[in-house]
């Protein structure tokens, strides 16, 4: 396994939630990876890790192989990849992502 990946598996599993994105939660880059952020912070998550990957083009693609899906934004919650832009919103909507994150212990 290569460095990227174990890397993104160390990311993933060490933190409660995880969020890949193009840009930072203060200044995302993409329209996708901004309402990924709002939805996370209207969810109350408390304990978020954001990796741009921007910064790197080998995470870049590596996410996208550790997850065998294709775009950005991906979270993961409790080390399990929960989906896109749209799969975070459709889990706000419906209660879902509330869960998750509270039973991942990353909010209050």
């Amino acid at each position: 396994m290569s460095e990227v990946q174990d890397f993104i598996r160390e990311t993933v599993t060490g933190n409660p939630v995880v969020l890949f994105m193009k840009g930072t939660a203060q200044f995302p880059q993409c329209g996708f990876s901004g309402r990924a952020i709002q939805v996370l912070k209207a969810s109350g998550v408390t304990k978020l890790v954001t990796v741009n990957v921007l910064d790197d083009e080998l995470v870049r693609q590596g996410i996208k192989d550790y997850s065998n899906w294709p775009t950005i934004p991906q979270l993961y919650v409790a080390g399990e990849f929960i989906g896109g832009s749209d799969i975070i919103a459709e889990m706000y909507e419906n209660g879902e992502l509330a869960t998750a994150l509270k039973e991942a212990g990353a909010t209050e």
